[in-house]
């Protein structure tokens, strides 16, 4: 089995930044795609952005430039800086990890319990 850890969600005033994290464990092989969602209330959960094992990254175009999605692969750890923040950018925000948890096994997607991150003056 394999657990996400999500943190780094809270309150911000329009304008400043948050950086959240998705913690992987358990039993990992290796983890291949990375990525966020996020959904507000009332609408469908929508992608962030995700980033591939090799480095390769895509964004919302609703974040793109303001928002930058890495991994360290040596914590299985996926983070999401995300800077310039708006009102509409307030949404739970859930991390999806692609695992495979031995070398013979298909990957397998994850969810993160989901953070809360409230932009408001």
């Amino acid at each position: 089995q394999v657990q996400l850890v999500e943190s780094g969600g809270g309150l911000v005033q329009p304008g400043g930044s948050l950086r959240l994290s998705c913690a992987a464990s358990g039993s990992i092989f290796s983890i291949n795609g990375m990525g966020w969602y996020r959904q507000a209330p009332g609408k469908q959960r929508e992608l962030v952005a995700t980033i591939t094992s090799g480095g390769s990254t895509n964004y919302a175009f609703s974040v793109k430039g303001r928002f930058t999605i890495s991994r360290d692969n040596a914590k299985n750890t996926v983070y999401l800086q995300m800077n310039s923040l708006r009102p509409e950018d307030a949404a739970v925000y859930y991390c999806y990890l692609e695992v495979k948890e031995n070398w013979y096994v298909p990957a397998h997607p994850y969810w993160g319990q989901g953070t809360q991150v409230t932009v408001s003056s």
